[in-house]
């Protein structure tokens, strides 16, 4: 007897690569926060969030600039040390009673000086939640972290983040939890020409590249910059194929590069870049044999765990669980830690 197919999907060992941190937090998680500061807010002067400013629910869309104040939102709750490994902590555990086997985070570096925290206080805070979920996990799961960029920020600032990504892999040479550098943020703000030659120093540093690209449309120009730093993966990617809105020129350039892409599919939808599932450019890709990694971006922003996005592959483009299957085993050919290949793929296989 055939396996119902949400469960098929929750069962199968998933590879999760584009999962940023904040916009991870689910809504319990959320609902603790907002527990937690409600009182320090309120003295302070400042209304308490609330729970709908923070996540979109089932069935709900936001326009893509709602979605970025949501999450300037969920950094007022998440703006110590103890929030941050808190947050961690819960995140790493949800996605692994979702069935994820390795987890690629990712998150900018932040200070507060109003709490003592500090950009490399706050990666530390990371780790230490992911290495609190891990101790309490009940199977076998992995997580590595990438530091992220933000599109706003100045040369000096993401060269920083360059910098303390490659203090953590010198601190942990063997072991290190930090494996990657991720662009991202407002795709309709900053400054990438100026960016470039700090991603090309991580790349020629030994960091692996994970870049937002055409989040937008008409952004060709800027995504043929970015492809010339020769990232290791591409977050999204949505209007890169010409049948999507992208041009025939940047379409085969990445078909050449072979460039992995990290769909997104409920993020894409409800953040209103794509106007449904069926219109999502997953299938473009997938029937030319690119490889793809089927993603959840934001899981608690928007409603979402990794087992309902291939569920939801597989409904909207008639997938047969093998398939499913076979993306699933294949993510795992573009994880940045790849000591770890040859043993997730015996999970992929079981």
């Amino acid at each position: 007897m055939a396996v119902p197919l949400a469960e098929f999907c929750r069962q199968l060992p998933k590879v999760e690569l584009h999962a940023h941190l904040n916009g991870s937090i689910s809504s319990a998680t959320m609902q603790t926060l907002l527990k937690r500061y409600k009182n320090r807010l309120e003295r302070e002067g400042n209304e308490t969030p609330q729970l709908w400013e923070t996540t979109i629910l089932k069935g709900e869309k936001r326009a893509l600039a709602d979605c970025f104040l949501m999450f300037k939102m969920i950094h007022t709750l998440v703006n110590d040390e103890e929030s941050v490994r808190i947050v961690a902590h819960e995140v790493v555990r949800e996605f692994a009673d979702d069935g994820v086997v390795y987890l690629e985070l990712r998150s900018t570096p932040r200070a507060n000086p109003a709490t003592g925290m500090t950009k490399h206080s706050y990666v530390q805070a990371i780790l230490c939640g992911i290495d609190k979920a891990l101790s309490e996990c009940r199977t076998t799961m992995h997580v590595r972290l990438l530091l992220s960029i933000d599109r706003r920020q100045s040369v000096a600032e993401a060269m920083d983040t360059v910098e303390l990504a490659l203090a953590h892999v010198e601190q942990t040479p063997h072991h290190t939890r930090v494996v990657g550098i991720d662009l991202s943020g407002d795709p309709t703000v900053g400054d990438i020409p100026a960016l470039l030659p700090v991603l090309h120093s991580a790349k020629e540093r030994g960091l692996k590249l994970s870049l937002h690209v055409s989040e937008i449309p008409q952004r060709n120009e800027e995504t043929a910059l970015l492809l010339s730093v020769c990232p290791d993966r591409l977050g999204h990617g949505t209007f890169i194929h010409q049948e999507a809105g992208g041009s025939p020129e940047l379409e085969e350039r990445v078909l050449a590069m072979k460039t992995p892409i990290e769909v997104c599919l409920t993020s894409n939808v409800k953040g209103q870049t794509v106007s449904n599932y069926e219109n999502h450019h997953l299938p473009l890709w997938h029937k030319r044999g690119h490889p793809i990694v089927i993603c959840t971006d934001d899981k608690g922003v928007f409603s979402t765990t990794l087992s309902e996005e291939y569920a939801i592959a597989g409904e909207t483009f008639f997938l047969s669980q093998e398939q499913l299957r076979q993306l699933a085993s294949h993510a795992v050919e573009h994880i940045f830690e790849h000591d770890l290949k040859n043993e997730l793929l015996k999970l992929s296989d079981v």
